[in-house]
């Protein structure tokens, strides 16, 4: 696992919007044998601090872009090292989505990448998903574990409607809200079963879910 200094020159890297560093920062930490989940973390917080300097208008609309092109460069380098390190047990089937109205995906597409590796079966809905489109989904594929993302607070009400019409068509699984912004205040809100900041916890918390259920896999 890196070490502080180590996940703070990262994350600074990251956030700061240098590519090159961060690039081969990832690499060294790669040859030396650390943990590509604690290294997707660091970027993680790095991804943050972009964002909250984006809310700040110390960046524009490039440096978000900038910074998910930066990301998207990490996650092709520590991807075949997750898949290395997890066995080949199927895990399960996840059903994903932004929510209505949002059309964020960094964090959704890097919750998918590692449920991937991890083996589970995941049906990703893209983009402004509605309520009813999930609804439906939900209902053909029958999945252990439903993940709603969102970025925008404005999604908040949009995730809510979706998991009441999923409770009201009778999905019974666990359902997950996922984003940047999230409490437990917002996950009561929403009526969702838990919540998530970040997609390694996401996923750590998909397979304790899933170590939980009795031949989930099947």
């Amino acid at each position: 696992m890196g070490n502080p200094d180590t996940n703070a020159t990262l994350i600074a890297a990251v956030s700061d919007l240098q590519e090159e560093r961060a690039l081969a920062l990832v690499r060294q930490r790669m040859a030396a044998g650390d943990d590509p989940l604690r290294i997707i973390e660091a970027c993680q917080e790095g991804m943050r601090q972009v964002g909250l300097r984006y809310e700040r208008a110390e960046y524009y609309l490039a440096g978000l872009i900038m910074a998910g092109e930066i990301f998207s460069q990490v996650m092709d380098l520590v991807r075949p090292s997750v898949r290395r390190q997890v066995s080949g047990q199927a895990s399960g089937r996840i059903l994903l989505g932004t929510v209505e109205g949002d059309i964020h995906d960094l964090g959704k597409n890097i919750v998918n990448m590692l449920l991937s590796c991890h083996h589970f079966a995941v049906h990703d809905l893209g983009v402004d998903v509605s309520p009813v489109t999930f609804a439906q989904h939900a209902a053909r594929l029958q999945p252990h574990i439903v993940g709603l993302s969102g970025l925008l607070t404005s999604a908040y009400d949009a995730m809510r409607e979706t998991v009441a019409l999923l409770r009201d068509q009778g999905y019974e699984g666990p359902i997950i809200i996922g984003g940047g912004q999230l409490s437990e205040e917002v996950c009561r809100y929403v009526d969702a079963d838990y919540w998530t900041m970040d997609g390694v916890a996401g996923t750590e918390l998909c397979q304790r879910l899933m170590a939980a259920i009795p031949s989930a896999v099947s």
